[in-house]
């Protein structure tokens, strides 16, 4: 894999034109999202269940904030991912049309996996955890990291589905092929035990398998689709199209 300067200089000069932008609608529409944070929170708690209870008086304040501002990142990821696939077709001179594709996958990829830890993930994962509770051990949670659990865990699994996309970027600009994804299987497993440990709020094997797993199977399809239609750049010849 080989990335010359000026490729890496394009791709940022084409990503700071948007900074402005990105960042002027996550201020105003966390602003918005703040005044109904109290009513997403009623329905997060609901969904997963369990009292709430805070240790400092700035923590339900602060707790609010935050669930808007992530709430602000989930509504406007198509935004976010727009900005990056047109820095990134800057320097690999992305068509219209691939990027629109780009765009479209990812942003779909993205919900599909948020949904999938919000309504399947989540809810198991926290009732696993919340299995140790007895008579002599209740649990008291903290609305700070209830926040905290749920905003980065629906978040880091959404961005974790769309894997399978940016192999194909990668194998359709020629950057890694796919024999380089069937190789290095090793290395990604262990690279996904890593991300999964950092990404997940609770660092317990449950919780990172719930994330891991999906991961090395979204690996795999990566390379599946790649094989299937074929996409590699860097096959050999009689495996192009």
């Amino acid at each position: 894999m080989h990335i010359n300067r000026s490729a890496i200089v394009l791709f940022l000069t084409e990503l700071r034109q948007s900074i402005r932008l990105l960042g002027a609608s996550l201020i105003g529409l966390t602003l918005l999202l703040f005044l109904l944070s109290g009513r997403l929170l009623v329905v997060l708690q609901h969904h997963i269940g369990g009292q709430l209870h805070f240790f400092s008086v700035a923590e339900p304040f602060l707790a609010h904030v935050k669930l808007a501002f992530f709430a602000a990142i989930y509504l406007l990821m198509p935004l976010f991912l727009h900005a990056l696939w047109r820095a990134l077709g800057a320097p690999f001179a992305l068509s219209r049309r691939q990027h629109a594709i780009f765009v479209v996958a990812t942003c779909l990829l993205f919900y599909i996996g948020t949904l999938f830890c919000y309504l399947l993930t989540l809810p198991f994962g926290i009732q696993f955890l919340l299995g140790f509770e007895g008579k002599t051990l209740q649990a008291v949670i903290s609305i700070h990291r209830f926040t905290n659990f749920i905003s980065l865990f629906v978040l880091a699994f959404g961005l974790v589905f769309e894997l399978p996309v940016f192999m194909i970027f990668c194998t359709r600009v020629g950057l890694i092929s796919r024999r380089a994804f069937e190789r290095n299987r090793r290395y990604a497993i262990l690279a996904i035990a890593i991300l999964a440990a950092v990404l997940t709020p609770t660092p317990d094997v449950v919780n990172m398998g719930l994330m891991g797993v999906p991961l090395y199977l979204l690996y795999e399809a990566g390379i599946a689709m790649i094989r299937l239609f074929r996409l590699d750049k860097a096959a050999a010849p009689e495996e192009e199209i």
